[in-house]
């Protein structure tokens, strides 16, 4: 919430599917701590559970923040050739990088939480198929083993409906992490394809059209967690 004081912006107000999601996290969180306080030898998980519960809340109210700020930057920019670009749209564009970046790892981060959590709520063992596992390699269990279909159906729906957008957003990621500056990546190939050809920004709608299929699959899977993992607490304590 606190980015849009950067453009003058009262608070954002959750709504709408993300407010049925922030809803069903905060209800999660709320059985876990009373079942932590009737169930005193088992407190420990489920008062980890609700802990990591508030970490995803804040990890998805700071993945909305990221790529609203981010949008808002690249719609300051109007020009695509480097060279053309006034002094303000540069100071924009290097903002924009930096909440694009912090968006797009974040996309990955929050999945992994989400799926650390979905993990330890269902007892899936996903540590059997990889010791160090991530968010798909949970579905990918799930799926395979056909655990909890009424969970997995529709998270893997969201995974397969926004599968292209999450490869490009991954390979930029790995390429911030593990080799260079994702955004150079361009200038990199225009250089080394005519070294008189004037240098053109990366392609800033594409990218934002990808953030924004991210944060509309991760809010929704969120959603169907936890919706999900509400009923199961409920059932374990009936």
């Amino acid at each position: 919430m606190l980015l849009r004081m950067l453009f003058g912006e009262q608070q954002r107000e959750w709504s709408g599917e993300s407010l049925d999601t922030v809803q069903s996290i905060e209800h999660f969180i709320l059985l876990c701590s009373e079942i932590a306080e009737r169930l005193p030898k088992q407190s420990s998980r489920y008062y980890t559970l609700a802990i990591w519960a508030e970490g995803l809340l804040r990890s998805m109210d700071e993945l909305e923040q990221s790529c609203y700020a981010a949008k808002r930057y690249a719609g300051q920019i109007n020009h695509t050739l480097v060279d053309e670009l006034s002094a303000e749209e540069r100071l924009s564009y290097n903002r924009h990088v930096y909440y694009d970046k912090n968006a797009y790892i974040r996309v990955f981060a929050t999945l992994d939480k989400l799926g650390t959590l979905l993990n330890q709520v269902f007892n899936l063992r996903t540590e059997r198929m990889k010791a160090q596992f991530s968010y798909f390699t949970v579905i990918r269990n799930m799926r395979e083993h056909q655990l909890h279909l009424e969970l997995m159906k529709p998270l893997n729906e969201l995974k397969e409906r926004h599968q292209e957008a999450l490869n490009r957003l991954r390979d930029r990621r790995n390429l911030e992490i593990h080799q260079m500056n994702a955004e150079l990546q361009d200038d990199l190939n225009q250089s080394l394809a005519n070294h008189s050809e004037r240098r053109t920004l990366e392609n800033l709608l594409s990218n934002m059209a990808d953030l924004d299929q991210s944060w509309d699959m991760v809010q929704v899977s969120l959603g169907h967690s936890f919706r999900l993992a509400c009923k199961w607490l409920r059932r374990l304590t009936d």
